[in-house]
């Protein structure tokens, strides 16, 4: 099941294809937009593959599915990606890390095309097939294929449904029936309660059980203004907990929300006697008690859909005892939205005890780890940065990226050092999410450790990809120090290893055109026609980022 950045991460790929491929049909190819346009789009997938090694989206009619999570929904004829693909028969497609921005390319100027006023008398699936993509696949429904009048396809499904009717024209005919003929005896038309029927019945129900707690409720607090003994106070306060027991239990979120806002009302109140704002304090508490917050799982694990905001307004009357039971529920969770609340929840709750939430990293499941790293990142407090310094050396990479990118936006004490000897780590992804963790960090000290590894001799045996990383982080730095030293790199020439150091220049070329200082020109021109096609290659592209402005 994929975690809450995963699916925003494939959301946000299905947008930039929307947005790509209007801006595909406009522009064309050495246009400044339509080149931003490609890095763009494939910064979205390789942002994507810093954590996964494919992107499988399932096709529907009008929707697209990441996983078991809708990411793209679209009701319209025109302009709907979904249909477009469905139309043609696909079914599911799935890039795979490796994906290069030549076959991104190739995908987009497909998927932009307009077959109805272009006059192709191929379809996608047969475009597909003829560019022969190697990080593509795709799965295509053989009953389309088989079907000579494929094209006709959702004419014919739409036609069908028409005929069958629904259950509202049924319901009619039943009455009309009925009515007909008073003095004819006919066999009766029993006709089904649809879902919607059901649904109306059971929120009836349900609003009525909640008027009834709601002036329980408001009968209980009567009752302790009326309260005279400790005894009194005491059968009070158990009452009001089994009521806001009875409603999470329920999935009542409003009437525990105002048992809680009535009991902090009547602690506030300034001539309350200490003795009730005590047993009230002590009710406050039990809102965040493993038990009630159990049955918050319970309900949002299994709700379709949980009202927007009523979870944060909720979780605001709780305090950290509340910590190690979210946490606990955290590992449990099946749906996607159930683990959104709760890491909402702790992200909220977290801050007012930063130890308890931070023995969350020692739990044996990486998932939980990984949450809880993410909730100490969202958090952004500096006192985290000691425990989160113990995890670097987990055994699972997930959680060593997801640790390495909070410590690159924490920064602090002992966190340059750990991003410095996870450089040399011996997967590649750590090494990858290290560098970029440097980068965000961005001081002078991190960009000299970024330096010293390119000039490290060591340097020129890594794959071409990851060099190609370093200069590109590199490049954040707008300074004198990084211009000069890109400039010297690309200078630089070798007898031995001239493969390798060709790669190094290459990739400085690219490093000055994301650097944006023109003053590169004159050098980057003088080079433009050497020998070694790749070094030809990134030249010329950095000279059109350069001439552009981009």
């Amino acid at each position: 099941m994929p975690d809450i950045e995963e699916v925003k991460k494939a959301r946000d790929i299905i947008q930039s294809l929307l947005k790509s491929r209007k801006i595909l049909r406009i522009y064309p190819p050495n246009n400044p937009v339509y080149i931003h346009t490609l890095d763009d789009q494939c910064e979205k997938f390789k942002d994507f593959f810093y954590d996964r090694d494919e992107l499988t989206l399932k096709i529907k009619q009008n929707e697209i599915h990441y996983d078991s999570e809708q990411v793209y929904f679209n009701p319209e004829k025109e302009d709907n990606l979904a249909l477009f693909f469905f139309r043609d028969g696909l079914r599911e497609i799935t890039f795979q890390k490796g994906l290069t921005s030549e076959e991104i390319e190739e995908f987009l100027r497909i998927i932009s095309m307009d077959f109805s006023r272009e006059g192709v008398d191929d379809d996608v699936v047969t475009l597909f097939w003829e560019k022969d993509f190697h990080n593509l696949q795709y799965v295509v429904d053989e009953v389309i294929l088989a079907d000579e009048g494929g094209e006709d396809y959702e004419a014919k499904a739409m036609k069908e449904l028409e005929e069958k009717g629904t259950d509202h024209d049924g319901l009619l005919r039943a009455y009309e029936d009925a009515f007909r003929e008073n003095d004819v005896i006919r066999e009766a038309t029993i006709v089904s309660l649809t879902d919607k029927d059901l649904q109306t019945l059971l929120a009836e129900l349900e609003k009525d059980s909640q008027n009834k707690t709601t002036k329980l409720i408001d009968i209980l607090f009567e009752m302790v203004y009326l309260g005279e003994s400790k005894e009194e106070y005491e059968d009070l306060v158990l009452f009001l907990m089994h009521t806001m027991e009875y409603a999470m239990a329920g999935g009542d979120l409003h009437s525990v929300i105002r048992v809680l806002n009535g009991a902090k009302g009547l602690i506030e109140t300034e001539n309350l006697r200490d003795e009730i704002r005590n047993y009230l304090r002590r009710f406050m508490l039990f809102a965040g008690s493993e038990k009630m917050i159990t049955l918050l799982g319970e309900f949002i694990d299994g709700a379709q859909e949980v009202e927007e905001g009523v979870c944060d307004e909720f979780v605001r009357f709780l305090d950290k005892n509340a910590i190690v039971p979210f946490m606990k529920i955290l590992g449990e969770l099946k749906s996607i939205h159930a683990r959104k609340i709760v890491i909402d929840a702790l992200i909220l709750l977290g801050r007012k005890d930063i130890l308890a939430l931070a023995k969350g990293l020692n739990d044996p499941r990486w998932y939980v780890v990984r949450n809880i790293i993410y909730i100490l990142r969202k958090i952004g407090d500096r006192r985290a940065v000691d425990y989160l310094l113990k995890t670097v050396r987990h055994g699972d990479v997930r959680v060593k990226k997801e640790v390495i990118r909070a410590l690159g936006e924490l920064g602090g004490t002992g966190v340059l050092q750990a991003l410095r000897e996870c450089l040399d780590d011996p997967d590649m992804q750590v090494r990858s999410a290290s560098l970029k963790a440097l980068g965000t960090v961005g001081s002078e000290a991190a960009k000299r450790i970024i330096m010293n590894s390119i000039t490290d001799k060591d340097f020129r045996d890594r794959d071409f990809e990851e060099k190609k990383e370093y200069f590109e982080v590199l490049s954040h730095w707008h300074d004198k120090d990084i211009f000069v030293f890109l400039v010297d790199t690309l200078k630089k020439k070798t007898f031995f290893g001239r493969s390798r150091n060709y790669e190094n220049r290459a990739c400085a070329a690219y490093g000055l055109g994301l650097l944006g200082n023109r003053d590169a020109l004159p050098l980057l021109n003088k080079l433009r026609s050497d020998n070694n096609k790749l070094m030809r290659e990134f030249i010329y592209t950095a000279i059109k980022r350069l001439e552009y402005g981009q």
